[in-house]
């Protein structure tokens, strides 16, 4: 695929250039809670802006039901980049109607403007093909080249993603450029041994990511709510625990393989517990235990991997070369249960690997437990595109993107 380099080493001033960004980013209210994927688009709209081109940033937020929600303004996310670019950036309050044409047509040179949320119209996510075209077709108006960069969204089939850049000349923004290289590192070219720490509520998200990694990685260290699916598959009692009865079989064949096939499979050998989920606004003491992962209560429930599990797992890490970690131990938010997390984020800053934490909420966990994100080898904007990457399957937006 070509790269932004590619297309600033030609002139560029006085072009409208569509940048399709992920600022899909947390709110509380209008307050952004999280700021990270906005910073991490900043580079290309920099870039962009610093050689003169019209930049018109574009994105999702939420998920509206493809027809306007104050809820789901991007109005704070353009708000938020205009003060980390320390210029003012002008914001459509529509997409692709009267605002958006007239705010695109008022751009000068070395200017940006943020459209509305594309997710406003139903074009954007439909299945339809049809639709989702003559959307892209009425978003291809207001530019003349396009650059992804939104990393957090090229898993999705969507108007902005697939069918936008078959309408214009193309090329991958930073981000997108950066995230594909630390991927590759990830299963083409793997410096061992290769950790893998998966977290997380649901062991059926990470099942197809732990089917391929049973083939690559070294370690697997399994925790969040999905392992507690792992412990009652080995007869424990998970007391009030997530659980998730249906992937049982699963959950038994993977441990099956993995020994067979050398992989070390670590699941907790203690846990935190407690009565019940705990308030994570009041933050009020939610009564935890740490017990041994085979003697928990049936009247508790497991909300983090213990202290020994941490440090296990801080053990397995150690000696890596190369660890990926996606999803926290725990209930990180709520300070009772966010030791696991802390100590397996601790282990990736203490080893000598190349570390790559897998966006989602590892990556909101590092910096709202107060880690220094600039420490770590990367951190993915896309959660579930970095684990759809790794489980070998086409993303349309990287698909689209080449030549």
């Amino acid at each position: 695929m070509k790269t932004i380099d590619e297309l600033l080493a030609e002139p560029v001033a006085g072009k409208r250039v569509f940048v399709r960004a992920d600022l899909n980013v947390p709110l509380d209210g209008t307050t952004i809670t999280d700021d990270g994927r906005i910073r991490a688009v900043l580079p290309t709209v920099r870039a962009l802006a610093e050689a003169g081109a019209r930049v018109v940033v574009a994105s999702h937020l939420g998920r509206p039901k493809g027809a306007p929600d104050p809820a789901f303004s991007l109005a704070p996310a353009a708000a938020r980049l205009g003060e980390l670019l320390g210029a003012d950036v002008a914001f459509a309050t529509d997409t692709v109607g009267e605002s958006a044409a007239a705010t695109v047509e008022g751009l000068t040179d070395g200017r940006v403007a943020v459209v509305e949320n594309l997710r406003f119209n139903a074009g954007e996510t439909s299945k339809d093909d049809a639709e989702r075209g003559a959307f892209a077709d009425q978003l291809a108006a207001l530019a003349d080249v396009y650059v992804g960069d939104g990393f957090g969204a090229v898993h999705r089939k969507h108007a902005s993603v697939f069918d936008l850049p078959a309408r214009l000349p193309h090329y991958a923004g930073y981000l997108i450029a950066t995230e594909v290289g630390v991927l590759k590192k990830l299963t083409d070219d793997v410096q061992r041994p290769y950790v893998v720490a998966l977290g997380g509520a649901k062991v059926s998200d990470k099942l197809a990511v732990i089917d391929q990694l049973l083939g690559k990685a070294d370690r697997i260290l399994i925790g969040g709510g999905m392992a507690y699916t792992f412990l009652k598959a080995k007869g424990y009692e998970i007391g009030s625990s997530l659980l998730q009865e249906d992937q049982l079989a699963a959950v038994t064949e993977y441990v099956e393989r993995a020994e067979r096939i050398g992989v070390e499979l670590v699941l907790p050998v203690d846990t935190v517990v407690a009565p019940a989920f705990p308030d994570l606004k009041s933050k009020a003491p939610a009564d935890p235990a740490a017990v041994a992962a085979d003697a928990m209560p049936a009247d508790r429930m497991g909300l983090d991997i213990g202290p020994e599990s941490g440090a296990l797992y801080a053990s397995k890490i150690a000696d890596a070369a190369t660890v990926f970690w996606n999803g926290p131990m725990g209930v990180f938010e709520h300070p009772d249960f966010a030791e696991g997390t802390k100590a397996v984020a601790q282990a990736l800053l203490d080893s000598k690997a190349f570390t790559v934490v897998g966006g989602g909420d590892s990556a909101a966990a590092v910096r709202i437990l107060g880690f220094d994100e600039n420490a770590f080898g990367h951190i993915s904007t896309g959660g579930g595109a970095s684990l759809e990457y790794l489980e070998g399957k086409t993303l349309p937006g990287l698909a689209a993107l080449e030549d």
